[in-house]
């Protein structure tokens, strides 16, 4: 019987040997070559942010071109985002002057309004029509109130600040009540909240009815404005003034203020809530700001 040697089973052993080393040698290869480099790109290309100014894609990933290729394509790919990037930015800045513009001549336009309005009632023969006058004015200055607070918001893009806009407005309605109602008191305590221009629109002339109301009825007795959160999304504008008297009807005038505060509660979609010396309305805002 052959007696089989130490060669002879390294001579067997060999082809095994052989296929481990190449598979080992295969795998180095792989790995060095093709993986790690893929996986370079792939980190590079995960952490990549629009408008990075620092992102660079790797420059060393080896021989293989096929790689090369793919991180050049992803290149071309990246700037092109960062084109559109940067022209859709530029398009956003332009339609934000526009729309300041817009913003600017509505209320330089209102302010002129309000100006001629003001004008022709000085000059009105009857003092009837030197009321209707006043009382146009007031609502166009404050609209023209609404405009100008809304041009100063949109930087921030928060709406319309209804702390300073009804604090202007008091004082506007102030300065533009008729000489027997100079000395009206209007008393603020607001809250800080911020709404969309359509409803600050609607609060305006809510507050410009009803103040106007009370200053030529009641002129002598003084209108509180008062301002409050009643939730994350909600706050509730009341006003207080003698004046206000809701089973009070049967005057032409009368009637016709109810309804036309009651329409204005309607544009923002609530009820007037109305009570002896006290109406109130509650509105939509905005979340308040986290600290």
């Amino acid at each position: 019987m052959p007696v089989v040697t130490t060669g002879d089973r390294l001579m067997l052993l060999l082809p095994f040997l052989m296929w481990l080393v190449a598979a080992l040698l295969t795998w180095f290869l792989v790995t060095r070559l093709l993986i790690r480099p893929l996986r370079q790109l792939q980190r590079a290309v995960v952490g990549y942010e629009p408008g990075d100014a620092d992102f660079v894609l790797p420059r060393k990933l080896g021989p293989a071109t096929g790689i090369q290729e793919l991180r050049d394509a992803f290149g071309r790919v990246i700037a092109r985002v960062e084109r559109s990037e940067h022209e859709m930015a530029d398009a956003l800045e332009g339609q934000r002057k526009l729309v300041r513009e817009v913003h600017h001549r509505v209320k330089n336009n209102l302010q002129v309004v309000a100006s001629l309005l003001n004008i022709h009632g000085r000059s009105a023969e009857s003092p009837h029509a030197r009321a209707a006058y006043a009382s146009i004015s007031r609502r166009v200055g404050a609209l023209s109130i609404v405009h100008r607070n809304h041009f100063a918001e949109m930087e921030e893009n928060r709406g319309i600040a209804l702390r300073p806009l009804l604090a202007e407005l008091a004082a506007e309605l102030r300065a533009t009540a008729p000489e027997a109602a100079r000395g009206l008191k209007i008393e603020l305590d607001l809250e800080s909240a911020n709404t969309t221009q359509d409803v600050a629109v609607s609060v305006a002339f809510l507050v410009t009815e009803i103040v106007e109301y009370a200053m030529l009825h009641t002129p002598e007795e003084p209108l509180e404005i008062s301002l409050r959160r009643t939730s994350e999304l909600t706050a509730r504008l009341a006003l207080n003034s003698k004046v206000l008297v809701p089973d009070e009807d049967g005057v032409r005038e009368k009637v016709q203020f109810e309804r036309i505060v009651g329409g204005l509660a309607k544009q923002l979609r609530s009820t007037l809530d109305r009570k002896l010396g006290r109406y109130s309305v509650e509105m939509p805002v905005f979340p308040p700001l986290l600290p």
